[in-house]
């Protein structure tokens, strides 16, 4: 039975996800360890496949209209489902990450990270767009090179949190693509990235029997026509407002993570 609690906070995420692409990680889990009690690793692997789910939805419509840059997602691809691909076969051994007292912390310190992100996101890509232009072809040159580390960092952070592939990402492609990734394709672009990471990353937790899948069910009712018309929207409107209530939001969440 679908409960309503949990299909309200799915709507919330998925409406952010499809308009911003950041929120499947960094907002969820807070929300389930905060407001729903959950544990940890339930947590990180029942959102995980939220995140996986509701980000297909979402980069259906992104897709349809051409703003899915490949050549980008392939690279961040070629670092991140390697790391998280290790972190599959760690946790398919039968490492007990539920007697890991400090997950819950890394939690709340990744979304911190990821709030700092986000309202820096401006003032980084100013640096990026200086350096793009002052040192034009040593720019280009380590642009692969750089996509791919921080794919690899982001794999490390989403299959140990969930929490990483949307908000940090897209603080990285910001960075690394000033010129290139508008506003569109970068939420375009960081919701296809996320999706076969979040696959990958669940698959361990998956087999060690760590998804809730009624919580799950309860959760994409509500974020499955959210992230549709979250998608649909995010064509009309600017997201930085949203970012910055989301950065705000999740620096509460990250403390009080922290302190819990």
């Amino acid at each position: 039975m679908i409960d309503t609690a949990y299909a309200f906070a799915g709507a919330l995420t998925g409406l952010a996800v499809g308009m911003t692409g950041v929120g499947g990680g960094a907002l969820m889990t807070p929300i389930l360890l905060l407001f729903f009690g959950v544990s940890p690793t339930t947590a990180i692997a029942t959102d995980l496949w939220f995140a996986a789910i509701t980000k297909i939805a979402g980069a259906r419509v992104h897709h349809a209209n051409g703003q899915v840059d490949w050549q980008v997602a392939k690279r961040l691809w070629s670092g991140s489902l390697p790391l998280a691909l290790l972190v599959v076969v760690i946790v398919s051994l039968g490492t007990q990450l539920t007697k890991v007292d400090w997950l819950t912390k890394v939690i709340g310190i990744v979304v911190l990270i990821t709030a700092a992100g986000l309202l820096a996101a401006p003032k980084l890509m100013t640096y990026a767009r200086s350096r793009r232009f002052s040192q034009a072809g040593r720019f280009q040159a380590m642009q692969p090179v750089l996509t791919i580390v921080s794919g690899a960092v982001l794999g490390l952070c989403v299959a140990l949190t969930s929490v990483g592939a949307g908000a940090l990402g897209s603080v990285m492609l910001l960075f690394l693509y000033p010129l290139r990734m508008t506003p569109h394709r970068l939420v375009a672009t960081d919701i296809v990235h996320a999706i076969p990471l979040a696959v990958v990353a669940g698959i361990g937790y998956l087999f060690a029997g760590m998804v809730d899948w009624w919580m799950l069910a309860s959760l994409l009712a509500g974020s499955i026509p959210a992230v549709l018309l979250g998608s649909l929207l995010a064509a009309n409107i600017a997201g930085r407002w949203i970012q910055i209530v989301l950065a705000l939001v999740l620096t509460m969440a990250g403390i009080k993570v922290l302190a819990s």
